[in-house]
């Protein structure tokens, strides 16, 4: 060997060598992007707001593509499970989670560990802002706004409805029985759909949700919106007034979460911005709009840098809602 060339020389030229090679294998996996089956994990069970919009807008990405889009649902812990699958999948591209804000937000609070780190081991790809949810009361309850049910609920045993852990549904409930002096009991479900099915037995005096998946209940006349918890009324209850018209103000009635696509934190950011581009234009699609129209969902999914700062804004209002409110995993 030329005593010019040193063994380190080898050795670094080798690594420089290798390195390129790598970079080269990553940019031809990026443009070729995707080449096989894309698997999105959906931390909701079947049938609620949250697994349609994920099969809606997945089914978009595969047409576009020509690639199968693979729904698994994985319910469970408020999103934990799901969530710490992926933050251990291959951030290769082909494995995303779709999941509510607060999985990521909320629960870091909450629980004593998520087996994940929100802020390690993600990449937030979309978020797509929830629309009017309203509060409505089952038809034994003789309430017809807020005012009502808060009466009602101090002289009466109230079960409250939320679809997860430190939802919008379990905060505002919280917060009413702290502003109040209420002692409503707060039921969390695995999702919508068996919120649901209680309200719809009687089992629940109150529940708040999506208009489209509590739609079949309002017309068999076995629920009633009482509030709109928003800045605006949902379209699907035109004739139920905003909390605002209704007098009640607090910020806790206007919360602004949202339902995430994420992937693993080194996913590629070429990958990343082409899902998210798609996670958007999948939204302006003529399924899209329809499932978006009947869900009574206003905005449409924000991009990756709009939902990574939008992120840091809801940690900072959230999180500490939730610790004044003493919200945790019992």
């Amino acid at each position: 060997m030329p005593k010019s060339i040193t063994r380190r020389a080898v050795l670094n030229g080798t690594a420089n060598a290798g390195l390129l090679i790598a970079a080269s294998s990553i940019a031809q996996a990026q443009s070729g992007w995707p080449n096989k089956p894309i698997t999105i994990v959906v931390s909701l069970p079947a049938g609620g707001l949250t697994d349609a919009i994920a099969r809606v807008l997945g089914q978009y990405v595969s047409d576009t593509t020509g690639q199968q889009v693979l729904i698994v649902n994985k319910p469970g812990a408020s999103g934990n499970i799901a969530a710490a699958q992926i933050a251990r999948a291959p951030a290769d591209g082909y494995t995303f989670l779709f999941c509510l804000s607060s999985t990521l937000v909320q629960n870091r609070v909450m629980f004593k560990t998520l087996g994940f780190d929100p802020d390690k081991d993600f990449t937030i790809v979309s978020g797509m802002p929830a629309g009017p949810l309203p509060i409505v009361v089952h038809k034994s309850v003789p309430a017809t706004n807020l005012k009502g049910l808060i009466e009602y609920a101090r002289k009466n045993k109230v079960n409250f409805g939320s679809w997860a852990l430190g939802s919008s549904a379990h905060v505002i409930a919280k917060s009413l029985n702290d502003k109040y002096g209420l002692s409503m009991e707060v039921v969390t479900y695995k999702g919508e759909a068996p919120m649901w099915q209680d309200m719809g037995a009687g089992l629940l005096q109150v529940a708040m949700g999506s208009p489209q998946a509590m739609n079949f209940l309002v017309a068999q006349g076995d629920i009633r919106g009482i509030v709109i918890p928003s800045k605006v009324r949902a379209k699907l209850f035109p004739a139920v007034s905003t909390a605002e018209e209704q007098g009640f103000t607090d910020d806790y009635y206007y919360g602004s979460g949202w339902f995430a696509l994420v992937a693993p934190a080194a996913t590629p950011k070429g990958i990343i911005k082409r899902m998210s581009e798609l996670w958007v234009a999948a939204a302006e699609s003529e399924a899209g709009k329809k499932m978006m129209e009947s869900f009574d969902l206003i905005e449409k999914p924000m991009q990756h840098e709009e939902v990574t700062a939008d992120y840091e804004l809801l940690k900072k209002t959230a999180i500490p809602r939730i610790l004044e409110l003493g919200i945790k995993l019992d």
